[in-house]
């Protein structure tokens, strides 16, 4: 089907208003879930194919999170769809106030290739609790999820209602040219400044998840093993291709070489000396980011890793030390398991470097101090992050997720999704048994002293 008469089909759909009714939008959302769950080993065999994923990380990461909000989702869309009083001011009186959450029609789903299924379905999801009718289109990289994605939504739905566009740059190209109600995009920011710029042709509103360099700090008064266990888990997460995935590390100078040894400790615990041997270790994505992120590597001094197999497109998990600050790796989002350590005296240092920079969209801190974790909290921008942990503060319903500055715009999970996906209208219902006559002409110095009563 043509992108134009298929976004022309959704238009149609949600002018019935089918998608408005919350009982509609559960039913929805259970057969969704429903069918995820049907496919769930074809979906782990998808992410397989396409990143070397386990199925056990598969689950965590991708499939499980995803139920989990659905979920989540048809437990909490009734309340959040109704109607919302608010307290009318003494000015309109006698009146009732209350916010309506209206869909916003036809939104567009653009989603990556690192987490190709969580990433396409919980936006989806939000889109569908809010009401709209929804077009998702997933990477051109990850084809074997992209192909399951497909066949999962014509099962669950009609295309005019929520469907999949596959393909790669002349899809995308097509489906921004079109007039959407809502864009949700998550990937790079290049490619998200272009779909801002696309967008605004339209006057079409966005969320961007984006990404950039999410620095991890550890203090000297940290439980390093603990963190560097933590920090292991985080960073060579599907190889390190996780947007919120800690980019470097800022270690306290006193602490620097305990804290090395507890990373190579715990690479080899969790992933093994011989990482291209282990059957859990994911892959690059493709030969270019394989090459891209092993040329970051060049000229640094490894402390481990530092090499790659190319018939796999595995690099091994890498620590690099005393990385400049204006070395190749420090200047782009690496995007792959490669983790630069840097040092610093005093923890001011750490925050005129991070607030120099691009706000980032997530941040990591290690400490057993409150204070300083409130200090960091506080005079440091970011999108969001954890105090002793990585990644976690991403992985729950209850919190939105989401970027600031360079890092994204808006936020999702949850409320955050149905509000993301929906316009709050507000109304003032005004009696008709009684007119205040104080607003109208001709005005009056009487008048005046009312109103600056009511409106204090």
């Amino acid at each position: 089907m043509e992108i134009d008469k298929l976004v022309q089909r959704q238009r149609d759909f949600y002018r019935t208003g089918r998608t408005k009714d919350t009982a509609f939008r559960i039913a929805s959302l259970q057969k969704l879930a429903d069918t995820i769950e049907k496919y769930e080993a074809e979906i782990g065999e998808a992410l397989k194919a396409d990143l070397h994923k386990s199925v056990f990380e598969g689950f965590m990461t991708e499939v499980g999170l995803t139920l989990s909000e659905i979920r989540f989702l048809i437990k909490h869309t009734a309340v959040w769809n109704r109607p919302k009083t608010v307290r009318t001011p003494l000015a309109q009186f006698h009146a009732k106030s209350y916010i309506v959450q209206e869909p916003y029609g036809v939104a567009l789903v653009m989603s990556p290739w690192n987490y190709p299924f969580m990433l396409s379905l919980e936006p989806a999801a939000g889109a569908i609790a809010a009401g709209n009718c929804c077009i998702i289109k997933p990477s051109a990289y990850a084809p074997a999820t992209s192909a399951i994605l497909k066949k999962i939504i014509e099962e669950a739905f009609p295309a005019e209602y929520v469907a999949v566009v596959e393909g790669g740059r002349q899809e995308n190209t097509q489906l921004l040219e079109q007039e959407f109600d809502y864009i949700f995009f998550t990937g790079s920011v290049s490619v998200g400044r272009l779909v801002m710029e696309k967008a605004a042709a339209h006057l079409t509103p966005v969320t961007l998840e984006l990404g950039g360099k999410s620095p991890c700090i550890v203090e000297r008064d940290a439980k390093l093993s603990l963190a560097a266990k933590r920090l292991v888990f985080g960073k060579f997460l599907n190889s390190g291709q996780t947007c919120v995935a800690p980019d470097y590390c800022f270690v306290h100078e006193a602490v620097k070489d305990e804290f090395i040894g507890y990373l190579e400790k715990w690479i080899d615990k969790m992933i093994g000396k011989q990482p291209f041997s282990n059957p859990d270790y994911p892959k690059m994505i493709n030969e270019k980011h394989y090459d891209r992120v092993l040329g970051l590597i060049k000229g640094e001094n490894v402390v481990t890793g530092g090499c790659g197999k190319r018939e796999t497109l595995q690099i091994a998990p890498t620590v690099l030390k005393d990385v400049a600050p204006d070395a190749p790796v420090m200047q782009e989002e690496i995007f792959g398991p490669v983790l630069p350590v840097l040092t610093y005296r005093d923890i001011s240092e750490v925050e005129r470097f991070v607030a120099d920079r691009p706000k980032p969209l997530a941040l990591y801190l290690f400490t057993g101090s409150r204070e300083t974790a409130d200090r960091i909290t506080e005079n440091l921008s970011f999108g969001g992050g954890c105090i002793n942990d990585t990644i976690i503060h991403l992985a729950t319903s209850q919190m939105g997720f989401g970027g600031v500055g360079a890092s994204g715009m808006g936020s999702y999970h949850g409320k955050k999704s149905f509000e993301t996906f929906s316009h709050a209208k507000s109304i003032v219902n005004k009696s008709t048994w009684m007119d205040l006559p104080i607003r109208y002409m001709p005005y009056t110095k009487g008048k005046e002293k009312l109103l600056r009563k009511f409106l204090k």
